[in-house]
């Protein structure tokens, strides 16, 4: 419930910006590896078209490790309170995130291919039949063409965000970034929850209550020195059976429409 940093193109573009001075002035020796880090404010944390703070701000950020062959390791956090709002008893208000792959191109075809682990750390009552904490695994694949990608992630792990007997559940995110004018940058994105499997207790399928499509349409603004701001309207057709809490979220469903504004900056 992240967004990656895009470290390998950061770098190609300050290399692409420093002059050279002598023509036969030797290249400057690629770096094994980057590290990098950001930190970010957000009005609302929005993930995949379902508000994670129930309309509050969050507090967001991570760091990640590219090797130059492809390889990479990042975390990333933040503040939710999703979880806790829909059930009595707990106390889970943060999502910690590992991930790790390998990223590469094939002419102008970029790929990626990884895994992500969901972590909510916190505390847990007994969970009613049917349910299971939120921690999720997913592996993923993605292909991009300039400012076009296509993602699929896919769960592993036997529960989806609390759902059980969900595995096999997936994601398909189709999304687009198209730079406009300058350091603005247009955002499209539309994406299909799945969610597969059957309710332990047997009465409905997960995939009549939780599955959905969502979609979001937005700017970002490149600010400088690693400063980025962006704003964007999503919206979901989420079923009230699945994502609608009583007295959370001013009665609403979670997938409803969301305006959002956030800043960030990487080091």
């Amino acid at each position: 419930m992240h967004k990656f940093t895009q470290t390998a193109l950061a770098v190609a573009l300050a290399c692409a910006a420093i002059p050279a001075f002598a023509a036969d002035a030797a290249p400057a020796p690629t770096p094994a590896y980057t590290l990098t880090a950001n930190v970010g404010l957000t009005s609302e944390y929005v993930y995949r078209g379902i508000t994670q703070t129930a309309r509050d701000p969050a507090i967001q950020g991570g760091a990640d490790f590219t090797h130059s062959s492809g390889l990479y390791l990042g975390t990333w956090g933040s503040n939710i309170s999703w979880y806790s709002d829909a059930v009595p008893g707990s106390s889970v208000s943060m999502e910690w995130d590992l991930y790790g792959g390998y990223r590469n191109t094939i002419g102008d075809i970029g790929y990626d291919v990884g895994v992500l682990q969901y972590y909510y750390p916190g505390r847990y009552p007994t969970l009613a039949a049917g349910a299971v904490k939120p921690n999720t695994t997913e592996v993923y694949g993605a292909l991009s063409y300039k400012w076009l990608t296509g993602k699929v992630s896919y769960v592993v792990s036997p529960g989806l965000f609390g759902v059980d007997n969900a595995d096999g559940s997936y994601y398909l995110d189709l999304s687009a970034n198209v730079p406009i004018v300058d350091t603005w940058t247009l955002n499209a994105h539309v994406g299909e929850q799945k969610y597969t499997g059957t309710a332990t207790t047997g009465a409905v399928s997960n995939d009549s209550l939780y599955s959905y499509t969502d979609w979001k349409l937005g700017v970002t603004k490149d600010l400088g020195s690693g400063w980025s701001a962006t704003a964007y309207y999503t919206d979901t057709n989420a079923k009230d059976a699945g994502y609608k809490i009583t007295g959370v979220n001013g009665n609403k469903n979670l997938g409803d429409s969301h305006f959002v504004a956030a800043i960030s900056k990487t080091f």
